[in-house]
């Protein structure tokens, strides 16, 4: 998709007028303590002047096959929402705070339209509980801990977790989540494995294969195969990237399949 060749909902992208930092800041404040014709002023030149956010939004959902107008009018929606809970004391760009709420406003439409239906209580725990979260980690700086969405609603951390769960779209295990240019990681990478008796290199049992690796080699598999860590669990106890663990590993996997042939 061009930005200068799209019309959504009867406006013309390439004319979209774009915001500078300052000037979000200005309007943000006037919408804060301004007149209320002012603060209406603000606002819809804020909401125009953030169209092309809303935009490259979009774009990320346009292989489900939706209709791209539907799609840009949700995710205005989530613009406004955005620019009305916005907190301009705290030290965060606009678009920081933005662009999670109009890609949450999408994914909310997406999943309501989907043909798996979840019960109505069910997914207004996980709107609500959403909410909360984006609220608290706008007033901490941090991602907000499953008990404390809880103890804002006041309800059980099991319905919380159950309630996130069941409107979590499937990912696909070969959906890339990491490329540095040689290597890219899949989220399969990422998914470690704890059951015992399927371990794959007790199986293989070529000792002399193993036995030729280097020390590093020998222990990255270990912790991957023997005690089902993640490539990002190991990388972290190890102190390499998580990057460098899925290129070893590869490695080691190689030459190892190389002595077995």
């Amino acid at each position: 998709m061009q930005y200068n060749k799209v019309e959504l909902c009867g406006v013309n992208t390439s004319k979209i007028k774009v915001l500078k930092e300052d000037e979000k800041k200005r309007l943000l404040e006037i919408i804060k303590t301004g007149t209320p014709s002012e603060r209406s002023r603000a606002r819809e030149e804020m909401i125009n002047g953030n169209l092309r956010l809303v935009l490259s939004v979009i774009q990320k959902f346009t292989n489900r096959g939706e209709n791209l107008d539907d799609l840009f009018q949700v995710g205005c929606i989530g613009l406004i929402k955005a620019i009305d809970n916005f907190d301009s004391s705290l030290d965060v760009r606009f678009s920081t705070y933005g662009v999670p709420m109009i890609i949450g406003e999408v994914r909310r439409y997406l999943r309501d339209s989907n043909y798996i239906r979840v019960s109505r209580s069910v997914r207004d725990t996980a709107y609500k509980a959403m909410q909360v979260k984006e609220r608290l980690q706008s007033e901490n700086g941090r991602e907000p801990t499953v008990e404390e969405i809880a103890k804002e609603l006041d309800i059980p951390k099991e319905n919380v977790v159950l309630a996130l769960e069941a409107i979590v779209e499937p990912v696909s295990l070969y959906e890339p989540v990491f490329n540095d240019g040689s290597d890219t990681i899949y989220v399969m990478d990422q998914v470690g494995d704890n059951n015992d008796d399927t371990n794959w290199l007790e199986e293989i049992a070529i000792k002399e294969a193993i036995a030729g690796l280097s020390d590093r080699e020998k222990k990255i598999l270990a912790m991957r195969f023997y005690k089902g860590k993640t490539q990002m669990e190991v990388a972290g106890e190890i102190g390499i990237s998580q990057a460098q663990v899925s290129r070893i590993e590869k490695n080691a996997l190689e030459k190892i399949k190389k002595q077995a042939d």
